[in-house]
């Protein structure tokens, strides 16, 4: 834990305390709490945009913090952080714009600041970059994939189109945290114990704040064992990031092969 950062209690867990936001946003603390209407109502469809702008608010908080905490890391990775800040910064105003184009405002939705809660508690890099890129950035890249169809299904080819920008630049975040933790791992695979621990970190957390089935959210909604499935595994961008096949694999093992394989897979006989 990065020493006297503030901590706040979320029930039983220790998370780092919100970042700053305008008086106008409700900051939820569980999914619970955040307002989530299934199909593509207008109000659905603005909630997401909502809650995207802030996820990228946070990214770029995210990314900061590490250049702030870490600052004797080698320059090349300070450069992809720093890109990283820039690209986040046009993430969340792309989308606000978009937000108020289709009616919406600032402060409309409850928000979270969850991935912040998390990683900013981690106190090596490596175990920030995994956390965070590996695996918050990457679950964006699948949720981006699914995402796209749900904005074509809507009549929006706009927004789509926005969201396959954003994509094109979480494929990039992901892909320097991959090549920068397998050179560095080669070189000292104790690094991998710290990983480690920051991966157990988050999935106990996970564990702890994940809704149950049958909780009823912030809009009133009852949560089903539909809306807690994680979306498709978007193979092909994962594999551009730079994850390896088996690791691909695997998540497509976790999610219940949700996903079409795509040519690179189909010589593999270990998938069924």
């Amino acid at each position: 834990m990065i020493a006297d950062w503030p901590v706040k209690d979320v029930r039983g867990v220790t998370l780092a305390s919100d970042p700053a936001r305008d008086s106008c946003f409700y900051i939820a603390h569980t999914d619970v709490e955040m307002q989530d209407w299934p199909g593509n109502s207008p109000e659905s469809l603005r909630e997401r945009l909502h809650r995207h702008m802030n996820n990228e608010l946070g990214a770029i908080e995210i990314a900061a913090q590490c250049l702030v905490d870490f600052p004797n890391t080698d320059w090349d990775l300070k450069m992809q952080l720093a890109r990283q800040c820039s690209d986040e910064s046009r993430h969340a105003a792309v989308l606000y714009r978009r937000l108020r184009e289709l009616g919406g405002y600032k402060g409309e939705f409850h928000i979270a600041n969850f991935e912040w809660g998390v990683t900013t508690l981690i106190n090596s890099l490596a175990g920030r970059l995994a956390v965070q890129n590996r695996t918050f950035e990457a679950g964006l890249i699948d949720l981006l994939g699914s995402l796209r169809t749900l904005w074509l299904e809507s009549g929006d080819a706009l927004t789509a189109s926005i969201l396959d920008g954003i994509l094109a630049d979480e494929i990039v975040h992901v892909r320097f945290a991959n090549r920068w933790l397998k050179r560095t791992t080669e070189v000292n695979p104790a690094i991998l114990l710290s990983v480690a621990q920051a991966v157990r970190f988050l999935a106990r957390v996970n564990e702890q704040l994940s809704p149950s089935i049958g909780d009823k959210n912030a809009a009133g909604i009852t949560i089903t064992a539909a809306r807690l499935q994680a979306p498709a595994v978007n193979v092909n961008d994962r594999l551009e990031a730079e994850f390896t096949q088996d690791e691909v694999l695997e998540v497509l093992k976790q999610a219940g092969f949700r996903s079409i394989l795509p040519d690179a897979f189909k010589e593999r006989t270990d998938v069924r």
